[in-house]
């Protein structure tokens, strides 16, 4: 059996599967991701998250976790936090270890991540895919039943063209596009409360008319956004009002094209 059918056998007890891409790093794919796990795990449903950007795991830092996962059974154990389980490549490796793999052992990480974690009953897992188009977005479009592809953006042109090439591999892999997320789309003034936007806009207009994309979100600027206080306590939508709506309004989206 290949790898690619262990992936798909391992995935058969997940209801539903989204994939979260962006074709750069920096545009808050990660955070994005996060939070949005956290808001579905508010709203009731049992979520779970697999930090597949095997290069650069975030998803331990993000939700403060300094723990490996145990083995049971054979089977890995997804550590739980904030209503999610989660597993991440990052709970393995020591702080700012590289790396350094090539295509056959991504594989090997994503059916480990899928077919080799009792993950138990999942409403919605979302996939947090690297940036780009490489061996790890390839592999998960092939293997894995989605129900959908989350494209995630910055305003910025240049940032939408690339997030329009993410968008373009789930169409080739006939994987269904919820929609984009801007993330970083404005800042809302603590003083007087006027949202003013940070980046040129452009890149909705780019998204909309060029890539063919419905814009779904548009998210919040703040700071100290997925950062710890202290360790192992981290600032997400429920310590920002406008954020912890934002993603609230995109969670319920998300639902709706999935089945529960």
């Amino acid at each position: 059996m290949s790898v690619i059918d262990d992936i798909k056998n391992g995935a058969k007890g997940i209801k539903n599967i989204v994939a979260v891409a962006s074709g750069k790093g920096g545009v808050g794919k990660s955070t994005v991701t996060a939070n949005l796990a956290i808001a579905l795990a508010k709203q009731g449903y049992k979520t779970a998250v697999v930090d597949a950007d095997v290069y650069g795991p975030t998803m331990p830092s993000f939700f403060g976790i300094y723990q490996r996962p145990v083995m049971k059974d054979e089977k890995l154990i997804p550590i739980e936090k904030n209503g999610v389980k989660i597993m991440s490549i990052g709970f393995m490796l020591d702080d700012y270890s590289a790396v350094i793999w090539r295509g056959p052992m991504i594989m090997g990480a994503i059916k480990q991540f899928i077919a080799d974690t009792n993950w138990g009953d999942i409403d919605i897992m979302l996939i947090d895919l690297p940036p780009g188009t490489g061996d790890a977005p390839l592999t998960i479009c092939q293997a894995l039943p989605l129900k959908g592809g989350l494209i995630v953006s910055t305003p910025q042109a240049a940032a939408a063209k690339t997030a329009a090439r993410a968008a373009d591999l789930f169409r080739q892999m006939a994987v269904p596009i919820l929609g984009a997320v801007l993330n970083m789309s404005y800042l809302i003034c603590e003083s007087c409360g006027k949202r003013n936007t940070v980046f040129p806009a452009s890149g909705a207009a780019l998204l909309k008319n060029e890539a063919g994309l419905d814009i779904i979100a548009e998210l919040p600027f703040y700071d100290g956004f997925m950062e710890e206080t202290v360790p192992g306590e981290v600032r997400h939508i429920e310590n920002d009002k406008a954020a912890a709506q934002a993603f609230d309004e995109l969670a319920k989206k998300v639902v709706k094209a999935c089945v529960l």
